[in-house]
């Protein structure tokens, strides 16, 4: 359905340097996808997302979205590709000065519809986002949450296939971000649509994606299905975004602090376990103790259930003889999880 090859986008700064906001990236969404774009602040992730429909034109590569390659178009031609594309903003984007019903009407200004023709599907696009009982007001009037559902109802006017969420959850709170996830789900099962999400929140891409691309300074890092990025990252920028995000990454500050809780005697270690594949089912704590005659105390975890498989890990204290706890950390890397030796 998207297909970015070797693009390229350039800024100039100050002093007249080019800086690149994007550098070779290379992006595969296929038809129906949830495609997640991450990063910090900075990444080239929106540049990147601007590029798809033209929005900003990339210095070189190709844009070939639904087959058709959008550079060589013509810009009447570009323009007609542009309404099979959507595209949702951190902001929202409202006419402060128009309805919810004008706002949603506003893209089919063109259309060729008659008046009834566009009250009738304004009416559906609002019942479709679930807001049709705010028709008659304003964006001031609105919610956060509610403001984006009516961005998103502006966004699916001309019946796109593609849609766009450049930051679109950043400015709501967790609750209302879950419903907005949701509603994406939603979409994307009952249109058909392909949506490709920009975000540096981890849950999102978690709670919503099928696949995620990491950037770094105008480069794609890292890119593959999202529980295999986040259980076994492999560059070091994809690690650190999840180290930043994660309750494991704590007891890294704890033994810095010389914490009580990460005192251990000489027959015990300190390791952070993660998951590294989706059929974990084995009680594998547990199970250390009968093989073993290790015992684990847990001093925290962080666990959540992504494309339906556990994801996370634990940190905890294993205690035993030497011999016992080398023998039951090879085990437990036999069983695909990661384990890192942080003391002991």
């Amino acid at each position: 359905m998207i297909k970015l090859e070797h693009i390229s986008k350039t800024f100039a700064a100050d002093d007249g340097h080019k800086v690149y906001a994007c550098k070779d990236v290379n992006i595969t969404v296929a038809k129906g996808e949830i495609y997640g774009i991450i990063g910090f602040s900075g990444a080239g992730k929106s540049t990147l997302v601007r590029c798809i429909n033209l929005l900003g034109k990339p210095d070189s590569g190709t844009v070939t979205v639904d087959g058709k390659d959008l550079l060589s178009l013509s810009a009447k031609e570009l323009r007609e590709e542009r309404k099979k594309i959507g595209m949702i903003f951190q902001h929202f984007n409202l006419m402060k000065s128009r309805t919810v019903f004008d706002n949603v009407a506003f893209p089919l200004k063109h259309s060729g519809l008659s008046k009834e023709e566009t009250a009738k599907k304004v009416r559906e696009l609002l019942a479709l986002v679930e807001i049709s009982e705010k028709e008659t007001s304003y964006p001031s009037e609105l919610s956060g949450g509610q403001q984006q559902r009516v961005a998103i109802a502006r966004a699916l006017a001309n019946n796109p296939k593609i849609l766009l969420c450049d930051e679109a959850t950043s400015a709501l709170d967790p609750t209302t971000t879950k419903s907005i996830l949701a509603l994406l789900k939603k979409l994307r099962r009952d249109l058909n649509l392909t949506i490709v999400v920009i975000t540096h929140q981890m849950n999102v891409i978690k709670e919503i994606c099928d696949k995620v691309a990491v950037m770094e300074n105008g480069v794609v890092v890292e890119q593959g299905e999202v529980y295999t990025i986040f259980a076994n990252p492999q560059n070091e920028a994809t690690k650190n975004f999840i180290k930043s995000t994660s309750n494991l990454a704590k007891v890294e500050e704890l033994l810095r602090d010389c914490s009580d809780v990460t005192k251990i005697n000489e027959d015990e270690k300190i390791v952070r376990l993660s998951y590294r594949k989706k059929n974990i089912s084995e009680p594998l704590l547990s199970e250390l103790t009968v093989e073993f005659a290790v015992v684990p105390n847990i001093i925290f975890a962080d666990i959540e259930i992504v494309q339906e498989a556990p994801i996370g890990g634990t940190v905890a204290i294993l205690s035993g003889k030497e011999k016992a706890l080398s023998a039951a950390i090879d085990w437990l890397r036999q069983k695909d999880v990661g384990v890192e030796v942080l003391a002991g």
